[in-house]
């Protein structure tokens, strides 16, 4: 297994990869090459046997950059049950630019249970704080979709850890 920093040419893989996975948003084609070419050092694609087995975006927050907020996380089928995602939190951690981080943010739906798993047990192996509150409601998104058919979206928790330290994010294991 490989893990690396994305770059732009890996956009159109992170859209087939969200794609097939089923749950996440599908953001264009273009975002995705965004995240390669600017958030390449606080996001990560995993390769197992040559093939995206595994993505995270995120990016350090403008206003406050001692917190990362993981945007989306997708984990393809070969990686399952292995603790990829963990892994990749790791990688993205003990990157330069993350040296000062000490909050990671991101939003998971209350019924997305191994999402929680996965932030509640970070927190843990980190010994920090979780604070969850909700940031979306399911009714602002439902304001985006006037008038238009489309699919209820759950409301988004903010899930808030830390903070954490540089000797914490180094005993995680890779």
């Amino acid at each position: 297994m490989i893990f690396r920093p994305p770059g732009k040419e890996d956009g159109a893989g992170i859209l087939t990869l969200v794609h097939r996975l089923g749950v996440l948003d599908i953001n264009s084609a273009y975002a995705y090459m965004l995240i390669g070419e600017h958030h390449a050092g606080t996001s990560v694609v995993a390769e197992i046997d040559g093939e995206l087995g595994g993505f995270i975006s995120g990016y350090l927050l403008p206003a406050d950059p001692e917190t990362l907020f993981v945007w989306q996380v997708g984990v393809a089928q070969a990686g399952r049950g292995k603790g990829l995602a963990t892994r990749m939190l790791a990688e993205i951690l003990k990157r330069p630019a993350c040296a000062d981080v000490r909050y990671l943010d991101t939003t998971v739906g209350p019924t997305n249970e191994p999402s929680q798993g996965l932030f509640r047990g970070l927190a843990r192996r980190l010994n920090a704080r979780i604070d969850e509150t909700e940031l979306f409601s399911a009714e602002l998104f439902d304001a985006f979709d006037e008038g238009e058919p489309h699919d209820p979206h759950e409301p988004e928790i903010l899930f808030r850890i830390g903070p954490f330290d540089a000797d914490a994010v180094s005993a995680l294991s890779s």
